[in-house]
């Protein structure tokens, strides 16, 4: 299945969790869309919750079916708890660690600056959104973006980096400083009912 593309305010909506992390989508109309949206009262089977929260998690970092399947084996392979190992993998990829370090306001816009070419990781240039970032490497935009409108606005509004990303204002430099935990991770996701679901 292709990338989603439709309206993401109805898919947040559909999922009561604010995919773009600004929360602006719940807030005039918290309930699903539709006709029937705010009068809703659908009992969900164990099978409805997993696959919801399996929806949740691939829809907030916005990648498709076959790369969220391939990075939840590929944390089945590491030492520790598979469903921590694969929210830390999902944080690691170059487009959540630019939109962690304030460069772009949402994920869709740091893959689009990453996909565009304005990235660079420790002095190269890298457009794959999905590249996987290793502790101690160096993001900074290219000297021909430090310009841009859509990077300083999200500079401007961004008042939160968390712990285990460290970025300098002045010389738009950032730096992945270590792997982050599970308690740094999105709380509203509950990754044993994903490890289920992929386990039936």
């Amino acid at each position: 299945m292709a990338r989603y593309t439709g309206p993401s305010w109805k898919l947040s909506r559909r999922l009561g969790i604010s995919l773009s992390g600004t929360g602006k989508e719940l807030e005039k109309r918290p309930y699903a869309p539709g006709q029937h949206g705010p009068n809703q009262r659908r009992k969900i089977s164990e099978y409805g919750l997993q696959l919801q929260e399996k929806q949740k998690l691939r829809h907030m970092y916005g990648v498709t079916e076959r790369q969220f399947r391939n990075l939840f084996d590929k944390a089945g392979n590491m030492p520790g708890k598979h469903g921590e190992n694969f929210m830390i993998l999902l944080e690691s990829r170059l487009d959540n660690v630019v939109y962690r370090l304030g460069l772009a306001r949402t994920r869709r816009q740091a893959r689009q600056l990453v996909n565009h070419g304005h990235i660079m990781v420790d002095g190269s240039r890298v457009d794959i959104p999905s590249y996987r970032v290793a502790p101690g490497q160096t993001i900074t935009l290219r000297e021909k973006s430090r310009n841009l409108d859509i990077v300083k606005e999200a500079i401007e509004v961004n008042n939160f980096v968390p712990d285990f990303v460290s970025f300098d204002a002045d010389k738009l430099e950032g730096t992945f400083t270590r792997m982050p935990e599970r308690s740094e991770l999105p709380a509203e996701i509950n990754e044993a009912l994903i490890v289920e679901f992929y386990s039936r």
